[in-house]
């Protein structure tokens, strides 16, 4: 076994508990000890799995799922709590978190919510390739090729083609584009994804003026085309 995890933990001794079962199963562990540490590290390494507290320092578990799901990072996270409110759950599922396990717990079932976990995201990303055209996109390792070249982009492009790509067909309106890949509720914002569509155009489209990937739909929004 050689998944990789990240360990969002301020208590010292739950890390160390943590670190002795885990290792003891094969997996390759790091560890951050506030909010902030732990956003860092998942948005700027690779990890199959984050086991994520939700009271944190810094900043909290909820904020740190929220905010890795909006910077479009796709790797599972099981969330921590020693609360105990359905509220809390229900929250954390909302903002992104796979799965939640509430403290004390013990660590056969916490390995075996990982596994479960890793195994459905192995299912998934056997699936998440995609090819229109000379373009080639990687839903899980979140990379974009065009004629056999990276295509660079930005977190939030990515996670706007990827909102695309799984509603394939379906036109989406800007109001439902800020909220479901930004996060806005407000139309203010909707030259904030026109801005990104046309950017996103410029990198993806064999004729930026000439889109058959994202098309506009006159007086609704955007869809895409293949």
């Amino acid at each position: 076994m050689d998944e990789r995890v990240l360990i969002v933990e301020d208590d010292a001794v739950i890390r160390m508990a943590l670190a002795d079962r885990l290792e003891s199963e094969g997996y390759q562990l790091d560890y951050a000890a506030d909010g902030d540490e732990g956003f860092r590290k998942a948005t700027s390494d690779a990890f199959d799995l984050i086991i994520l507290d939700v009271m944190l320092p810094r900043r909290n578990g909820i904020d740190v799922c929220r905010d890795i799901r909006m910077a479009g990072v796709a790797v599972p996270i099981l969330m921590l709590t020693a609360r105990g409110q359905t509220v809390d759950k229900v929250l954390g599922l909302k903002i992104g978190a796979d799965d939640y396990l509430t403290k004390p717990f013990d660590s056969m079932e916490l390995v075996a919510r990982m596994e479960a976990l890793l195994r459905r995201a192995r299912i998934a990303s056997a699936g998440a390739k995609r090819e229109f055209g000379s373009l080639k996109i990687d839903l899980q390792g979140t990379s974009v090729e065009r004629n056999g070249e990276i295509v660079p982009l930005s977190a939030r492009e990515f996670q706007l083609l990827r909102y695309f790509i799984e509603h394939r067909g379906v036109t989406l309106s800007r109001g439902r584009l800020l909220q479901e890949v930004w996060g806005y509720s407000s139309e203010a914002f909707s030259r904030t994804v026109d801005v990104h569509i046309a950017s996103l155009r410029q990198k993806i489209e064999e004729t930026p003026k000439h889109p058959k990937l994202i098309l506009t739909v006159p007086g609704l929004g955007y869809k895409f085309g293949q």
